[in-house]
């Protein structure tokens, strides 16, 4: 279905270090907004010197031929599998087509090294509705660093979401990572329950803002306990958790604990990584991990239920898998 992508992480997301790096135009309202990692909001009739504020980037009107262009750094470089165009509040001021293209690029290229730069169509000049979520899937499964979006001719786009596979570059990584972190690559395969938060805001770069950026469950009524499963960015011989629950306070678990497996072997076994210990409010614990060898799958058990901030578990990976997903 077209957007299935939806669910895989935002590589252009302000959250991962995304930016616009360049932009032709931005009269109305500047392009630093089509990277926010928030949804965009609107307030009717509020008015600058520039006329109505916008959550978004809005260009002048054209009077001569020509389009506009962004150019966005991805946060977390990798494999692109939609886009989504974001038109959220623009009516009667948004662009009636867009393309979307990419470039693979080392280092941090200026402006210069961008226009040189040999950019690939992801998406081919497409019509767009205003106020909508415009979806569109790529199939090329390339690595990319870099995307432009170019709109016609002129208009405001409130966000543009670059949905994929992060896949980071092993040159730029230490022995010892945090293996769990979405940033390079870790994401959520399952969990028991995310009634008040997504499990995946737990791998999120950066200490948890509030209550709302992090993992909660409902409250059991019942003997079980709630979990999540984790794929980490590659397979670990992991040696420190952080299991960390600030901001809760009345609904922080009253333990946790760790286990793993590496599905590479094809085996159900769970390797014990950290006996259930007890955990408390508000507090970013850290523990060492028993010795273990490599996995590739983590599952984090709390008891009985409640909200962790954030999750992250630092080991030694591959670097034989972290070059394979580099080369493609």
């Amino acid at each position: 279905m077209m957007g299935e992508f939806t669910g895989l992480p935002d590589l252009a997301s302000r959250a991962f270090g995304g930016g616009v790096v360049h932009a032709n135009d931005e009269f109305f309202a500047a392009a630093d907004h089509l990277v926010l990692p928030a949804p965009p909001g609107h307030a009717p009739k509020t008015f600058d010197h520039k006329g109505q504020v916008y959550d978004g980037w809005e260009t002048r009107r054209r009077r001569e031929a020509g389009h506009d262009i962004a150019i966005i750094r991805l946060g977390a470089p990798g494999v692109v599998h939609g886009v989504n165009v974001d038109t959220a509040f623009f009516t009667g001021n948004y662009p009636p087509q867009a393309s979307v293209e990419a470039a693979a690029l080392p280092g941090y290229p200026g402006r210069e090294e961008l226009a040189a730069a040999d950019w690939t169509e992801l998406v081919p000049r497409s019509d767009l509705k205003g106020d909508s979520a415009n979806l569109f899937p790529v199939a090329d499964r390339r690595r990319w660093t870099h995307i432009r979006l170019r709109i016609f001719p002129d208009g405001g786009v409130a966000r543009l979401r670059v949905h994929g596979e992060v896949v980071p570059d092993p040159a730029l990584l230490p022995k010892t990572f945090d293996v769990a972190a979405a940033q390079y690559g870790a994401t959520v395969v399952d969990c028991s329950n995310m009634f008040y938060g997504n499990p995946q805001r737990m791998l999120m770069p950066g200490l948890a803002q509030n209550m709302g950026d992090g993992w909660e469950t409902s409250r059991r009524r019942d003997d079980g306990n709630d979990w999540v499963l984790v794929k980490l960015a590659a397979p670990a011989v992991l040696r420190f958790a952080d299991l960390d629950t600030s901001h809760f306070k009345g609904n922080a678990p009253g333990g946790a604990r760790l286990t793993g497996r590496d599905e590479r072997t094809g085996s159900e076994e769970w390797i014990e990584l950290l006996p259930r210990v007890a955990l408390r409010p508000d507090t970013a614990h850290r523990f060492p991990l028993v010795k273990a060898p490599e996995v590739t799958h983590v599952r984090l058990d709390i008891f009985p239920d409640g909200g962790m901030a954030r999750l992250r578990l630092l080991g030694r990976a591959s670097r034989a898998y972290l070059h394979a997903r580099m080369s493609g």
